[in-house]
C-alpha cells in the first residue's frame, strides 16, 4: 500500500516478470514529473498566496482523496504479505516508527529550531511510510512486496502511533491534541483508504481501467496542498526556507542511510534493504502537513511540504544509484 505523499503504488507486490504494466509506467512518470509540480504548486502559493488564502480547511478533504487513490490500488494480497513474514514487517515497522521520530527530535535540537518548525518537523518523522516508496523501491529493483506490506502496516496503525509520539517529542514546543488528532487521522486516512479498497473488491475490473489515472490524481492533490500550506506562511518561509531545507534534507539522508543499514545489520539481503531505506525514510508527508495545518499553525506545515518535494528527489536519485548496483539474493531471513 502506499500513503499520500505523491503518486500511488506500482500496482502489485511484485515487480511483473513480463515488464511493467500501463500502471507501473503511470507510476514513474508520476513520480518523476511530481517534484517538478509541487515546485511549481509551492512557487505559486509563495508568489500569490491570496490566491489560495481560506483554503487551509480544505487540507483534509485534499489528503481523503489521496488516500481513496491509494485504497483503490489495493488489495487482499498486500495484507496476505504481511502474514508470510510477520517478523520482518514487523522490523521495517519498529525502523520506520523509532528511526524518524527520533531523527526529527533530534534535528530540531541540533539546529534549534523554533517551536513551531519543530513541531513540524517531528510531526514529519511520526508519520507513516510515503506514498512514492513502493515505486521507489520498484524502480531500485528492491523488494517490492516487503515495501508494500511496511507501508500498508503503518498507514494502518498510524492512528494508533502518530499522535503518542507526536505528543511525546513535540508536546515540549506546542501543544498537542493527541486524542483529536487520532480522530483526524481515522477520517482522513483510515477511512478513504477502506473506501477505495471496497471499491476495488466490489467493482475491480472497472477500477482496473483507471488504475492509470490514480497517480495523477494523488500528484495533483499533493500539490494543491503544498500550494495551500506555501500561501499561508509565505512570509515566514520567505526568512526561514534554508533551515527548513536543512532540517528536511538531514532527517530524510539519515532515515534513507539507517533504513538501510538496519536491513544490512539484520541480513536481510540487498534488495529487502532498499525497501527498509525508502520505508524509513520516505514519509506520508501529506498527511503530516494536513495535521500541522489543523493542529498547529501554517509555519508548522513547512516542513511536510519541502519534505514533500525533497523525498521524491532523493528517493527516485537514490533508487536510481541502487538501480546499477548488483541486486544480491536476499538474505535467508527475508526469504522466508
Amino acid at each position: 500500500m502506499q500513503n499520500s505523499d505523491t503518486p500511488t503504488r506500482t500496482g502489485g507486490t511484485t515487480a511483473p516478470a513480463g515488464g511493467p504494466t500501463p500502471a507501473d509506467r503511470a507510476a514513474r512518470r508520476a513520480v518523476t514529473v511530481f517534484p517538478v509540480l509541487v515546485i511549481a504548486a509551492g512557487l505559486i502559493g509563495l508568489l500569490s498566496p491570496t490566491t489560495f488564502s481560506g483554503y487551509g480547511p480544505d487540507v483534509p478533504y485534499l489528503l481523503g482523496e489521496v488516500m481513496f487513490c491509494m485504497g483503490l490500488t489495493m488489495s487482499l494480497e498486500d495484507f496476505r504479505g504481511v502474514a508470510r513474514r510477520p517478523w520482518v514487517v514487523l522490523l521495517g515497522l519498529a525502523a520506520h516508527y523509532v528511526i524518524m521520530p527520533g531523527l526529527g527530535w533530534l534535528i530540531a535540537h541540533v539546529l534549534h529550531l523554533s517551536p513551531a518548525l519543530a513541531a513540524g518537523v517531528i510531526l514529519v518523522g511520526c508519520a507513516p511510510s510515503g506514498t512514492a516508496s513502493n515505486v521507489v523501491t520498484y524502480l531500485a529493483r528492491g523488494d517490492v512486496a516487503l515495501s508494500v506490506s511496511v507501508a500498508t502496516v503503518s498507514t494502518v496503525l498510524a492512528p494508533l502511533l502518530t499522535p503518542p509520539l507526536t505528543l511525546l517529542l513535540a508536546g515540549e514546543y506546542l501543544p498537542v491534541d493527541a486524542g483529536s488528532m487520532v480522530t483526524d487521522i481515522l477520517k482522513t486516512v483510515l477511512l478513504p483508504v477502506a473506501a477505495g479498497l471496497v471499491v476495488r473488491l466490489v467493482a475491480g475490473r472497472w477500477v482496473s481501467r483507471v488504475l492509470g489515472a490514480m497517480p495523477w490524481l494523488s500528484s495533483l492533490a499533493i500539490a494543491a496542498i503544498v500550494a495551500v500550506v506555501v500561501a499561508g506562511s509565505a512570509d515566514a518561509l520567505k526568512s526561514a526556507a534554508l533551515t527548513v531545507l536543512a532540517a528536511v534534507v538531514l532527517h530524510n539522508g539519515c532515515g534513507l542511510a539507517l533504513g538501510y543499514g538496519c536491513g544490512r545489520l539484520s541480513r536481510l539481503g540487498r534488495p529487502a534493504s532498499r525497501a527498509m531505506a525508502f520505508e524509513v525514510g520516505m514519509q506520508n508527508s501529506g498527511l503530516a502537513a494536513s495535521l500541522a495545518t489543523a493542529h498547529f499553525s501554517p509555519m508548522a506545515a513547512l516542513p511536510a511540504a519541502v519534505f514533500s518535494v525533497w523525498h521524491n528527489i532523493s528517493g527516485a536519485l537514490v533508487a536510481a544509484w541502487m538501480a546499477r548496483r548488483p541486486a544480491a539474493p536476499s538474505g535467508t531471513v527475508a526469504g522466508r
